[in-house]
């Protein structure tokens, strides 16, 4: 499985850079590249051309790896800190290298028995599901991990139920078309009973089953209200919850987890750190890019990514479905010195798990 899709949005003299250099980097160059960027991820030390001498099917001499180095770096792949250190990859280097390197790969079995069997216990609805899976990627990848619930827009009402809390109070709880499941309580100056709720549940299904969500509104209330004459007067502060659960379902919440990982990260600077806080802490701004990502999974590196907060992190995103329709997004922001491979493999196989369990809670609706 590879990745489905890698969206770069380089700066023109970069992206060009790069680009130039895709049809002619040598097979022995791209082994190269992949072993110094594969060496620096896991260590975060300079590499050198003695460390990569030992690079399976290369047989070549230190000095023909040092040449091959050089050329890479005036190329623009790699960087070498001072005259006697090793190379580490550039922002262009990474990119070439998830670009043409590297193939997405199933996790790990115990892996991917580890998010399903968190997953499932959080199955009992959609939004539980969406918390836990950023709290599993936060997890598995040790860095901040974003989830989004579905888009309102063009949402419907599938299922209103009200269940009694007390003698006068009780429950309206709505499940949208998406599967997004709301709840408001509500305080009547009458003594509820079964019966009457009964009457509500019915009536209220009959007129909003299929309805928008954004055409619930103060007009429908008092309209639908009207057509039960009298009995339309103990009505509503039960409506007005309702309509209260609608807008909230009409909107996309984000959810985040592990900010504070990125504190006690040795690749990630304390200016870094504060930017991405920053970013996760403004709901509306990572809702905003989320949801203008294309389809499919993403990956965004330094000066790539869409908010100025984020140029010296990498953005990795993967979207999950729901009924197979595009819903939302599962995204983690890490350094640009990121296990790629392992971030798209998990964050893959999670968006198509949170995918089956949300389209199964919707079909139960």
């Amino acid at each position: 499985m590879g990745v489905k899709r890698v969206e770069a949005k380089s700066n023109k003299a970069g992206q060009k850079k790069a680009g130039d250099d895709i049809m002619t980097i040598a097979p022995r160059k791209q082994k190269i590249l992949a072993a110094v960027i594969e060496s620096y991820i896991e260590n975060g030390e300079p590499v050198g051309s003695k460390s990569l001498t030992d690079i399976k099917g290369l047989n070549v001499s230190s000095a023909t790896i040092r040449n091959e180095l050089a050329d890479l770096t005036l190329r623009g792949f790699l960087i070498q800190p001072h005259t006697s250190a090793g190379r580490v990859p550039t922002q262009e280097g990474y990119r070439y290298y998830v670009d043409n390197l590297i193939k997405a790969e199933e996790p790990e079995e115990r892996v991917k028995r580890y998010i399903e069997t968190r997953l499932e216990s959080s199955c009992d609805a959609p939004e539980l599901v969406l918390k836990t899976a950023g709290e599993i990627l936060s997890d598995l990848l040790g860095t901040a991990a974003i989830a989004t619930t579905p888009s309102g827009d063009g949402a419907r009402v599938h299922r209103l139920k009200f269940v009694q809390t007390g003698r006068y109070t009780s429950m309206a709880v709505l499940i949208t078309s998406s599967g997004m499941v709301k709840s408001r309580l509500f305080r009547c100056d009458f003594a509820v009973t079964p019966e009457m709720l009964n009457v509500f549940d019915r009536s209220l299904n009959e007129a909003l089953a299929g309805r928008p969500l954004n055409t619930v509104n103060q007009p429908f209330a008092q309209t639908f209200a009207a057509s039960f004459g009298e009995l339309g007067l103990l009505m509503p502060d039960m409506l007005t919850a309702v309509m209260d659960a609608c807008e909230e379902a009409s909107g996309i919440n984000v959810y985040t987890s592990g900010a504070t990982r990125l504190l006690y990260r040795s690749d990630i600077d304390i200016v870094s750190a504060r930017n991405i806080l920053e970013f996760l802490g403004d709901d509306g701004e990572t809702e905003k890019l989320l949801s203008n990502l294309p389809e499919g999974t993403n990956i965004y590196i330094g000066r790539e990514n869409p908010s100025p907060l984020l140029r010296k992190s990498s953005l990795i995103s993967a979207g999950y479905n729901i009924e197979n329709q595009p819903a939302g997004v599962l995204a983690v922001i890490s350094s640009m010195r990121t296990d790629y491979r392992k971030a798209v493999s998990i964050l893959e196989f999670t968006g198509r798990t949170v995918s089956e369990m949300i389209s199964e809670l919707v079909r139960k609706g």
